[in-house]
């Protein structure tokens, strides 16, 4: 298994590591920086180099379908790395901090609309949120300044672990209708925007709220009878 450095640390850049693995271009390290897609957060992009310095591109991160495994995809199949080989793993750091303060700002947004819901996306600038809400109208000026408000509060931004009991015991926590946390291991984690917010999310977020910037929603659409989909983007 791949010990994810990133979940203990999101703002760690880069990291020495060691190949265990090759599957394909799918690179396999013993521990990594490299957050793999999913959570509706893509996989990070970078770069792993070599001692003899050579630089292999990483075009995008996964968890394979089968074997579960952290795979580093590497833009060129013949990169020439191989079991046992020590390398220096480095996150395209920009892309990725966009991706935090984003992920950090849909977690504000379920506050401040009271549905369950049915999708979201985060992406290089902006995001989107599906919730359930039939029959409901939504504000699009107030919503951007209430988000920009909690975000100019600065709230604190951690995570923690609560045991899988400890989370069926509070099924509140649960925003999601179609993707619920992983659950058989024992522990699931949250994260905590003091005062503002608590759910499960394994994805990579700011470490205070005022880090996201400004921002401003943009469209509301309807997807279907049911859903409201509130898209968002940073201003700068």
């Amino acid at each position: 298994m791949t010990e994810e450095l990133f979940r203990q640390d999101a703002y760690l850049k880069s990291c020495e590591a060691k190949v265990t693995a090759i599957d394909g271009a799918g690179i396999v390290l013993d521990r990594t920086v490299f957050y793999p897609t999913g959570g509706g957060q893509p996989g990070d992009t970078g770069t792993l180099a070599t001692g003899d310095g050579r630089t292999i591109r990483i075009a995008d991160t996964v968890k394979g379908k089968e074997s579960g495994a952290h795979l580093h995809l590497a833009e060129d199949e013949t990169h020439g790395l191989g079991v046992g080989d020590t390398v220096t793993a480095a996150i395209d750091w920009e892309r990725r901090h966009r991706f935090m303060r984003m992920h950090t700002c849909m977690h504000l947004l379920l506050s401040v609309i009271d549905g369950d819901v049915t999708g979201g996306q985060v992406g290089d600038g902006k995001g989107r949120v599906d919730f359930n809400l039939p029959d409901t109208s939504l504000d699009k000026e107030a919503i951007g300044a209430a988000l920009n408000r909690l975000i100019e509060e600065d709230h604190p931004t951690a995570a923690r672990w609560i045991t899988d009991a400890e989370l069926a015991a509070q099924p509140e926590l649960i925003r999601t209708m179609s993707v619920k946390p992983p659950t058989g291991a024992g522990t699931v984690r949250l994260i905590e925007i003091a005062g503002v917010d608590l759910q499960p999310c394994g994805g990579t977020h700011v470490a205070r709220t005022s880090e996201i910037g400004p921002i401003r929603v943009g469209k509301i659409e309807n997807k279907g009878r049911q859903n409201r989909r509130v898209n968002l983007h940073f201003q700068d």
